[in-house]
């Protein structure tokens, strides 16, 4: 069984900033602590470069034991793919290749963290990377692929 808590927010990014969705994988909905299939809730949150919000928050009943086995009987992982229908990143401590697979194939860049953090935190961090030069793979996920343009000869110098 799982639930979908949803906040309806009239505030958000300036006109023409497209919001990047994010989920994370957490227990408490205050950090992030779980991996991709023992993880009782995901926080989705929107990040652009000069902020972000809460927007949903899924809960799950029923989650994978953490064993490094799952169950094909009692498929845990495709709700929980589902339900991260139009994120971007997915930030977990752990997931598995079959797991990682499904996310992938969701469109979903699946990225796993060493150890335990507050959601706040992490949430800075993607921030911090729109504002910069963010990673090839979020270059792509952005359409904002950063190449040069080679004309202007200053350019051969870099």
């Amino acid at each position: 069984m799982s639930r979908t808590l949803r906040v309806i927010e009239t505030s958000g990014p300036a006109p023409g900033e497209t919001p990047l969705r994010v989920a994370i994988a957490t227990n408490d909905l205050v950090h992030l602590d779980a991996h991709f299939g023992s993880a009782r809730k995901f926080a989705i949150f929107e990040v652009w470069k000069t902020g972000n919000r809460f927007v949903a928050a899924h809960e799950f009943g029923d989650v994978t034991a953490q064993k490094g086995k799952h169950d094909d009987q009692d498929d845990k992982i495709t709700p929980k793919v589902e339900a991260l229908d139009g994120c971007a990143l997915l930030f977990a401590l752990a997931i598995g290749g079959p797991s990682a697979a499904k996310v992938v194939k969701a469109g979903i860049h699946p990225i796993k963290r060493k150890s335990p953090e507050p959601i706040s935190d992490l949430l800075d961090q993607v921030q911090e990377m729109l504002n910069g030069t963010p990673p090839p793979f979020l270059r792509k996920i952005l359409g904002t692929h950063q190449k040069r343009d080679f004309t202007d000869e200053r350019e051969w110098a870099q």
